[in-house]
């Protein structure tokens, strides 16, 4: 009998769910696919932080999963969000692809005017490093913004550097240095989410990187001590227990930046509460500006 794993339906999820299953049958466990519709695939049109975050694309696999409709689903990491439904459990992290973002554009870097991105963060680092260029708001699947960006929308646009090398794309640009442009927590990470339990083991042992959830559950504990959520500016990213974090304005003029070295949980820990504390004015501006409610 096949393990059913869940997965969105983009190019991109059901390549990343393919790569687990792939895991999976080379370790003597047949697996199958089950497409399920979120609604944050459903509703592009809009930002992220309008329809309820990056939790839009993990409860429909949540509820799937609750049910027992199907034994596992494959995720990015940085989807998943802090609060959890009881009962399941990430159980396996894969070994993390590149970090970064990478600017996709044909025209020389110095030509670049107009970058289209929905992420707060993403628009609030470009215009802390390139105060001149035009941020305008980008959502929907890997071909929807390559195809704007053809159409001649942007002169770049933003996507996430792993999800390029899982589609196998090869594009002209920029990538983006992870250590300057702090990614989102978890990027570039597939993560397995199961309820516990025997399935939950098993893929544990199966698939899991250690070092891999090490940082990235670092990346999660200063994550957690924020508080800010995807709606505000943030990057987190841990390479083998080398923390940086940063909290920006929306306008990316103004930034709060902490590294860490040989990072461990109470340390991480520590961090966050010392960056929230820093960079409250600046969470708390970018709330009252996309008019969410503390």
């Amino acid at each position: 009998m096949s393990l059913l794993i869940g997965t969105r339906g983009s190019a991109l999820a059901l390549a990343q769910a393919d790569k687990v299953i792939r895991m999976l049958r080379e370790r003597g466990v047949e697996a199958e696919k089950v497409v399920i519709t979120t609604i944050g695939d459903s509703v592009t049109g809009v930002p992220l932080h309008e329809i309820g975050g990056q939790g839009v694309f993990v409860r429909a696999l949540d509820e799937a999963l609750i049910r027992g409709d199907i034994d596992a689903a494959v995720h990015s990491a940085k989807d998943i969000p802090a609060k959890r439904p009881a009962g399941l459990v990430t159980c396996a992290i894969l070994e993390r692809d590149s970090p970064a973002d990478y600017l996709v554009h044909e025209v020389p870097f110095d030509s670049i005017r107009v970058v289209g991105t929905s992420s707060t963060r993403r628009k609030a680092q470009l215009l802390r490093h390139h105060p001149g260029l035009d941020i305008v708001p980008l959502r929907g699947n890997v071909d929807t913004r390559l195809r704007r960006l053809a159409e001649g929308r942007y002169d770049a646009i933003v996507l996430a550097e792993a999800g390029l090398q899982r589609l196998m794309l090869s594009l002209p640009g920029t990538r983006l240095s992870p250590e300057t442009f702090v990614p989102s927590p978890n990027q570039g990470t597939i993560a397995v989410v199961s309820r516990s339990g025997k399935v939950a083991a098993m893929l544990a042992g199966l698939l899991d990187h250690g070092q891999t959830r090490r940082d990235i559950m670092l990346e999660r504990i200063v994550m957690e001590e924020v508080g800010g959520g995807c709606f505000t500016p943030q990057g987190l990213y841990c390479n083998h227990g080398h923390l940086f974090a940063e909290i920006l304005s929306l306008d990316g003029k103004r930034c709060v930046r902490k590294e860490l070295h040989s990072a461990d949980e109470s340390s991480a820990r520590l961090l966050g509460r010392e960056l929230k504390k820093e960079a409250d004015p600046l969470i708390r501006e970018a709330h009252e500006k996309l008019g969410l409610k503390e």
